[in-house]
């Protein structure tokens, strides 16, 4: 076609994929279940059809908190045909966050899904739109969906031609809120367009071709997850989808419905190695070609784990819900470039800054600033926007790292990823990279812990290797030392748990463990 693929709206893309290979399958479930891409298309405009019953069309605002189910494909293609503007909610949202996403976006409608993992959302959404402070309660709408969507005649739609953006326009049509790591989750706003350029940029780096079989094995409703959505319809591969992971079962879908590339995270790798050495003479995942991502940092041991006993290049990268797609290495990429966190994506940027803002040199560590056609339109509070952009409108991501002589981002860590003990900041990546190195130690977090002659004391939370009966606070100390930490940087406490809070992209919750072990 002519149109650049990054160029194009959600539905548009859902009805050029359709005519061009129309039988071939756009996503499979657990249950395996296909659904090809004409019949997507298809379904989405019988939904679409019923979703505008309820005064949804061109820029209404809709939320939509559903696993990761073929379902959720479709009810995102359906809101595309209606030119809504989509807000997708993490599964794992409850009341408060909930109740303040609808009243910052003014969302018309809220989609959930019934009794799902032992929680109630038809309840949830009940409780969140008749809340006395909901300044939009009143007309908020609420439809529940299992594994049936509700259908209406396509008919009765306005044809795409009259509701279709012009070319030259490129309005909002995605809200997609961070994690939370302040008062409030941000809003931030997308096009189609921006999702779009990371995904054919992404698509590009993974190589990815209609052969491929992706797993989608985190939630749909992240960027991540409409971004394989779009890379998918212009590459043509299918997606294993796979409603809440867990690595035994997860693992027997991915390798039956024949994976090629699997993500997306250090919590997944991890998983995929553990599975591959239960069954050590079975090969686990046999048409597995490379496992990528991102999301947080990896342990530096972990390239070299997955390529022994996977034999899969770890192809990974940097971004954010802001920026998906910074930078990120590509499945040719060496051993050497693969541990770092890639090269800017195509017609991108990455520049590192200095506390006044100034460019710093090749191999010195600041702030990784960043521009280019995947990067968010802001946030939907004006007054977050403050401070997020430099000059020249590029991102201040809160993120450190530096770039080294040949153009590679090196990611070492949050600005506010630090200990501050007597004054002087203290990497937790840093320390954490240190202790993977340590052969007891399976995860680990670095967290700072209040101490009143310190200021904060730097506290190493620590998963076990199995088989591993103990690791003391002498042995971390021995094993820091031998490896050069600084003094100042040593763990002065430890503790062991038996995982790691993790929210649904694989992020350690350092909060929970700071509340935790703070108050012993």
């Amino acid at each position: 076609m002519a149109t650049a693929l990054d160029q194009l709206a959600l539905w548009d893309l859902v009805t050029w994929r359709a005519e061009l290979t129309p039988d071939a399958v756009l996503a499979v479930d657990e249950a395996d279940v296909e659904l090809t891409f004409s019949t997507y298309r298809d379904r989405c405009e019988r939904v679409a059809a019923a979703l505008a019953r309820h005064g949804i069309g061109p820029d209404v605002p809709v939320a939509w908190m559903l696993p990761t189910w073929t379902e959720a494909l479709v009810v995102a293609g359906a809101l595309a045909r209606l030119g809504a503007l989509q807000v997708p909610l993490l599964p794992i949202l409850r009341e408060r966050e909930m109740s303040f996403i609808l009243r910052q976006t003014r969302a018309v409608h809220l989609i959930v899904p019934g009794a799902w993992r032992g929680v109630d959302y038809p309840a949830l959404a009940n409780a969140v739109v008749t809340q006395p402070d909901a300044a939009n309660s009143d007309r908020v709408g609420v439809t529940v969906v299992d594994r049936t969507l509700p259908e209406g005649d396509p008919v009765t739609l306005p044809s795409w031609d009259a509701i279709r953006p012009a070319a030259s326009a490129d309005p909002l049509r995605w809200v997609f809120y961070t994690s939370g790591t302040t008062a409030h989750p941000k809003g931030t706003l997308h096009t189609d367009r921006t999702v779009a350029a990371a995904a054919l940029r992404l698509n590009r780096r993974f190589e990815m071709t209609a052969d491929d079989r992706n797993a989608l094995v985190f939630p749909v409703t992240h960027i991540g997850g409409i971004s394989w959505l779009m890379g998918g319809l212009m590459a043509g591969y299918r997606q294993i989808m796979v409603e809440a992971f867990d690595p035994e079962t997860s693992c027997a879908v991915l390798r039956r419905n024949g994976v090629t590339i699997a993500g997306s995270g250090p919590a997944f790798w991890m998983a995929y190695v553990t599975e591959q050495r239960r069954n050590p003479t079975i090969t686990a995942f046999p048409y597995l070609r490379a496992l990528v991502g991102g999301g947080a940092a990896k342990p530096p041991t972990l390239n070299d784990e997955v390529r022994e006993v996977l034999g899969v290049p770890l192809v990974t990268g940097y971004g954010s819900s802001e920026c998906p797609g910074v930078a990120h290495c590509g499945v040719w990429d060496t051993e050497a470039t693969r541990t770092s966190d890639g090269y800017p994506l195509d017609d991108s940027a990455v520049r590192i800054a200095g506390v006044d803002g100034a460019s710093l040199p090749t191999g010195e560590v600041g702030e990784i600033v960043c521009s280019g056609p995947m990067l968010f339109k802001g946030y939907l509070d004006p007054a977050e926007n403050e401070g997020a952009f430099d000059a020249d409108g590029w991102f201040r991501t809160g993120d450190l790292g530096m770039l080294d002589e040949h153009g590679l981002l090196r990611v070492t860590g949050r600005v506010k990823d630090i200990i501050i003990r007597k004054g002087e900041n203290i990497s937790a990546k840093e320390v954490e990279d240190v202790l993977y190195l340590h052969p007891a130690v399976n995860d680990v977090a670095a967290v700072p812990l209040p101490d009143r002659e310190r200021g904060e004391l730097c506290c190493a939370v620590i998963v076990l290797t199995d088989g591993c009966a103990a690791l003391s606070l002498d042995d971390v100390v021995e094993h820091c030392t031998e490896h050069r930490l600084a003094r100042q940087k040593i763990p002065e406490r430890v503790e062991i748990v038996d995982r790691l809070p993790r929210n649904s992209t694989g992020k350690v919750l350092k909060k929970e463990l700071v509340d935790r072990f703070a108050a012993t």
